[in-house]
């Protein structure tokens, strides 16, 4: 069977899973009040299902195993096999945390210190950056540096998909969209377990927004926002840093620089502010934009386009064929985006004066 035919399969299998199952996660979340309520920081007006995660996450896993099974990972050397397996188990844990702290309310440091203590053993396993690129030094390998490297990397993330969950379908868009470049860099330079693993997430990602697209029925939680944003991460890191070359080890941080800004630039912003980083406010992007006077969807939509767009760059810079054509289409359909914020801005400037 062509290797690509197995992904195909992972990514069909997850969008069918979650598609299916979310009808009766709703269900069971009214039924237990499992809900995320209205508050003063938050958008939405009404309770809404917050567990939707349990969806994506089993989905995605589902779809793994059934490729699993069906003989898609029995090429892999023993090597590529083990971390695999840490990506598996580590998103695993991941979710278990996030979905604890959707049902239990954790406090900030005991979840940090949890994820970190998973993404220790995932880079024990293997799953570990060991080189960084630099633009004048090339490609420098950072020996003792790369556990707490890659453990940032893989917290960080994790976290960053979780911060960005405040707009209906702007957590999932972002991942689906991060998690199908992936699938198309990794598949180009010969990385099928990292794709098979991206097309299922994109999979997930593509059938929650069906339910969680503005006006969102459910949401995802932190459970599936932790599961998303390590196991992009650690995609990330099997699939394209460790193949050592100069634009590859790039890659990961362009496909994910929407989110990795947007939570530097708001633990920028709260710091010097004199507040802790881990209180929520409205300093996100998205909020910024709302601020403009667009809706929620052309809120959504901007983010998504921007985040197709350092996606097509990071297919451009992997010298993918028409890899840089599409990176001119993104920035022609950015620039048009921009041009509809800043006419709605202008209107609502005007009308204010």
């Amino acid at each position: 069977m062509p290797i690509e035919l197995y992904h195909l399969i992972a990514f069909l299998i997850s969008v069918t899973f979650v598609l299916w199952t979310i009808p009766d996660v709703k269900t069971l979340g009214l039924k237990l009040g499992i809900v995320d309520r209205p508050n003063a920081r938050k958008i939405h007006k009404n309770p809404v299902v917050r567990v939707g995660g349990v969806s994506i996450f089993a989905g995605t896993i589902a779809a793994l195993i059934i490729v699993w099974l069906l003989g898609g990972f029995s090429t892999l050397a023993p090597q590529k096999v083990t971390e695999v397996w840490a990506v598996i188990i580590g998103s695993i844990l991941f979710f278990a945390i996030g979905f604890a702290d959707d049902l239990f309310n954790l406090t900030p440091i005991s979840r940090l210190l949890m994820q970190i203590a998973v993404a220790t053993g995932c880079w024990y396993l293997g799953v570990r950056i060991d080189f960084v690129s630099f633009p004048i030094y090339s490609l420098i390998k950072i020996y003792w540096l790369s556990l707490p490297v890659t453990v940032v990397w893989l917290v960080g993330m994790a976290n960053a998909i979780n911060w960005i969950d405040g707009v209906d379908g702007l957590a999932a868009g972002v991942s689906g969209i991060a998690a199908f470049v992936m699938l198309v860099v990794t598949l180009f330079m010969d990385q099928s377990a990292a794709g098979l693993i991206a097309a299922a997430l994109a999979g997930g990602a593509l059938g929650f927004l069906r339910y969680n697209f503005n006006p969102a029925q459910i949401f995802m939680g932190d459970g599936g926002a932790y599961f998303m944003g390590f196991t992009l991460a650690a995609v990330g890191v099997i699939g394209l840093v460790k193949t050592t070359a100069i634009t590859a080890v790039v890659l990961p941080y362009l496909i994910l620089a929407v989110p990795i800004l947007d939570m530097s630039a708001v633990i920028f912003s709260r710091i010097s502010k004199g507040k802790s980083p881990f209180i929520a406010d409205k300093s996100h992007l998205h909020h910024w934009l709302l601020k403009t006077g667009i809706s929620q969807r052309q809120t959504v939509l901007f983010i998504y386009t921007l985040t197709f767009w350092v996606g097509s760059l990071a297919m451009g810079f992997s010298n993918i064929p028409s890899g840089w054509g599409y990176a001119i289409g993104a920035t022609m359909l950015l620039a048009w985006q921009f041009w509809q914020v800043w006419q709605v801005w202008r209107a609502s400037r005007s009308g204010n004066r």
